[in-house]
């Protein structure tokens, strides 16, 4: 499963589907799936002449998903804008398409008979939790044991914390330890190898773009 989708499934209620507490989730997986592509040594990081940071992508093999090689593509479109600007260009309905490579997959349903508001369908309810469970196992574990998270789970915490929404990881604890634990990890060196800089830059920018006036926010 994607990154993408473990962050939209955490987004949502299992039993209703609707997302909740998760403003800016767009922007998150955008930076998802961007993370993705630099994990296939498809998108790259470059300085251009002025010293600005720009995303390139780079020859290669085809993603394995279809889904992921569509946004490789509308990548190639964007190649060598600031990753800022990539991310934006790639927000906006992501959601909507994950949720239907969920529903395909049987992880997700949709629910016919859910009111309309920003989305086509605004609930999901889970069909298969189990992953999602054992996801949110390692999440709770890095962030409330102190265990050392692995790469792919610290690039999670790195995104809800980008979005400020790592008390969705765990009800009922102490929402200013859990932060402070998930800026710890967000800030460490968790990404290694030639990739380590890519993350961190798209990371660092998913939260830019949070900030910024354009607000996107999912329905709730």
């Amino acid at each position: 499963m994607m990154l993408a989708e473990d962050l939209l499934l955490l987004a949502s209620d299992d039993d209703t589907g609707r997302r909740i507490g998760m403003n800016n989730l767009e922007y998150a997986l955008a930076g998802a799936l961007l993370i993705e592509l630099v994990g296939l040594e498809r998108v790259d990081v470059a300085d251009d002449e002025d010293a600005a940071v720009r995303l390139t992508v780079r020859d290669g093999a085809p993603p394995g998903e279809d889904f992921l090689a569509g946004i490789l593509d509308t990548v190639a479109e964007l190649d060598g804008r600031k990753p800022k600007d990539v991310i934006l260009g790639l927000s906006g309905v992501l959601a909507t398409r994950l949720l239907d490579g969920l529903a395909e997959r049987g992880v997700a349903r949709a629910d016919g008979d859910a009111p309309p508001a920003i989305l086509p369908v605004s609930r999901w309810p889970s069909e298969e939790s189990s992953h999602e469970y054992d996801v949110r196992a390692r999440l709770r574990r890095a962030l409330l044991e102190d265990e050392e998270p692995d790469e792919r789970t610290a690039a999670l915490i790195s995104l809800l914390a980008a979005i400020d929404a790592v008390p969705r990881v765990a009800e009922g604890v102490d929402r200013a330890a859990m932060r402070k634990r998930a800026k710890s990890i967000a800030e460490g060196q968790w990404a290694t190898g030639r990739n380590a800089r890519a993350i961190e830059e798209i990371t660092a920018m998913v939260m830019v773009a949070a900030l910024a006036p354009t607000m996107i926010t999912e329905s709730e």
